[in-house]
């Protein structure tokens, strides 16, 4: 492994042909996973209708994925511990393929959900490696706009995977998408291992990432994401329904709507990764507040089609959250980074999960489609409760430490 001086000014990791080439190597595995997590939410309806079931019962397919990923996250990222991270990468992109190509080929709904749930276990872990080795490729101070940059492909999925995926799903059937899912995981994994230098897993163990289950901070951080980003996920899980019985989209314009949330996120991404540098903390209340508001209004501007874009874009830019979270996670976690930095993709799939529930609950009590948006205008408020509670306890430990040292 190359490696630079460890100081403030030098990055830890030094890849072959630069940290962009390395960074895009990693966003790409972020495009294939955002593309499959999020067409398997536009695509719902024509999945329902093809495999003769309902909506609310397909939309179990949603929660299997966001179980996998809850699961699989600390169980791969603690038994690979010992494992070199381009190799571990390039492992979890393998398994995503596979479960997506299943996916594909799945001849009934319980089938289906079965390769969800498959497809689902990589997802947390690759995030979280990829987060650590793109932090640990950049100086300390840019560590947040680093994890930023990674995450552009799970928002670059949006503006033209998941149109795109929406589209072929529309003109040549669904399993379609899950096949392109596949493949370009399949390119991840070779650009994973041009790209990226070789990095031991350090003093990594098994024993150490076990470690983090006792940390408070981290779960109260992980509760946080869980609540507070649940209402993203209640709107946009019946997103396509909404926009074609309330909006009134044709299906050329629901694509062009969904790619305004991948703009957004686009914009999030980006900007949340600077202010993160800067405040972690103001980042994470800051968009929480956001979320509510635009999640809220969507409720109003969903019948109209500009208004609608609109808003969507702006439900888009939450995504500025990850960054914040991401790196708070790293400084709560002490040596067992790798498992706390895939524990974020499971809480941001036990929101996942919660939201869809929630907003199914509110649909299945008869009050529309446009209720899932003012569910989910709820969800952030008990994010921020819980952030304050983690701020809370984290000052008085802090004034706890600082006793005997006076």
């Amino acid at each position: 492994m190359q490696q630079a001086a460890l100081s403030d000014t030098s990055p830890t990791i030094v890849a072959p042909r630069g940290a962009g080439w390395a960074e895009l190597a990693l966003a790409l595995g972020g495009l294939a996973i955002g593309t499959g997590e999020f067409a398997s939410m536009s695509i719902l309806p024509l999945v329902a209708q093809d495999l003769g079931t309902t909506l609310p019962d397909m939309g179990h397919m949603i929660s299997a994925y966001a179980l996998g990923v809850v699961v699989g996250a600390p169980l791969i990222t603690i038994f690979m511990a010992r494992m070199p991270r381009r190799m571990m990468l390039m492992c979890l992109m393998l398994m995503y393929a596979v479960g997506n190509i299943l996916g594909a080929l799945a001849p009934t709904p319980g089938l289906l959900i079965l390769a969800r749930f498959v497809a689902g276990i990589p997802h947390g872990a690759y995030f979280g490696v990829a987060a650590l080795v793109a932090a640990a490729l950049v100086t300390p101070d840019k560590r947040a706009q680093a994890v930023g940059r990674v995450m552009l492909g799970l928002t670059v999925a949006n503006i033209f995977g998941v149109p795109l995926a929406t589209w072929l799903g529309q003109v040549m059937g669904w399993r379609s998408a899950f096949t392109i899912v596949g493949g370009i995981a399949m390119l991840t994994v070779a650009m994973v291992y041009v790209f990226l230098p070789y990095i031991a897993a350090g003093n990594a163990s098994i024993r150490g990432e076990l470690g983090v289950f006792r940390r408070l901070q981290v779960w109260l951080t992980l509760l946080m994401v869980a609540i507070g980003f649940g209402g993203m996920f209640a709107m946009y899980t019946y997103v396509t329904p909404t926009l074609q019985q309330l909006t009134h989209a044709s299906p050329l314009e629901i694509s062009v709507l969904l790619g305004m949330i991948g703009v957004g996120m686009t914009v999030g991404s980006l900007v949340g990764g600077w202010f993160a540098d800067r405040n972690q903390t103001a980042t994470i209340f800051g968009v929480l507040i956001w979320e509510a508001l635009v999640l809220a209004a969507f409720a109003y501007t969903s019948s109209n089609l500009w208004l609608a874009g609109l808003n969507l874009f702006l439900i888009g830019t939450g995504i500025a959250v990850v960054p914040a979270v991401q790196t708070r996670l790293m400084d709560v976690a002490g040596d067992a980074q790798t498992v706390a930095a895939a524990l974020n993709h499971s809480a941001f799939n036990i929101a996942n999960a919660l939201g869809a529930w929630a907003g199914g609950v509110t649909i299945a009590a008869g009050y529309g489609l446009q209720s899932t948006a003012l569910v989910g205008a709820i969800l952030p408020l008990g994010g921020i409760a819980v952030l304050a509670v983690s701020l809370a306890v984290e000052r008085k430990d802090a004034a706890r430490a600082a006793v005997p040292a006076a």
